[in-house]
């Protein structure tokens, strides 16, 4: 049954024609045209639909529309643009932490839910803040020092 859903996305407040149980990635990628958050398994377990809700990591494969009504989520388009990249943003190009970049979004969200709550993580608890993001092409090592080099960045002020 439709319905309306209201909610912020991205800092703009959006209506939603639609079945309250619609799959909160569906939504986004087909209501809004935001196709920066991806499908991957839809079923909770490779990270990269990761979306924040309200500040807090979910995954939007199998999240119900009808539970962000009212709330605010942040997608990857939302962290920065081309012209301002979020500091991890910028981060995760000078360390070239990506190949294929499916999974990106997905990991990028993550990174921000994590520095948000914690400016100065250790590389374990970077680790564990980044274990439900899958990535095929390897390049761990690369993501570990581009969130920590954001880390650093959003501590000291800096853009770059």
């Amino acid at each position: 049954m439709a319905g309306q859903v209201e909610f912020k996305v991205n800092g703009k407040t959006v209506r939603i024609a639609a079945d309250e149980t619609t799959p909160l990635l569906n939504a986004l990628r087909n209501n809004l045209g935001l196709m920066g958050t991806r499908f991957g398994c839809g079923l909770e377990q490779c990270g990269t639909c990761m979306v924040l809700v309200d500040g807090k990591p979910v995954k939007s494969c199998t999240r119900e529309l009808g539970t962000v009504a009212g709330k605010a989520v942040t997608t990857v388009e939302g962290l920065g643009t081309r012209e301002r990249p979020h500091p991890l943003q910028q981060a995760f190009i000078d360390e070239q932490a990506g190949q294929c970049g499916y999974c990106l979004s997905g990991i990028l969200i993550s990174a921000k839910a994590l520095l948000d709550s914690n400016p100065s993580p250790s590389r374990s608890e970077i680790a564990q803040a980044l274990d439900d993001n899958l990535c095929r092409c390897g390049s761990h090592n690369r993501i570990m020092r581009a969130v920590e080099k954001a880390a650093t960045r959003l501590r000291e002020g800096k853009a770059r």
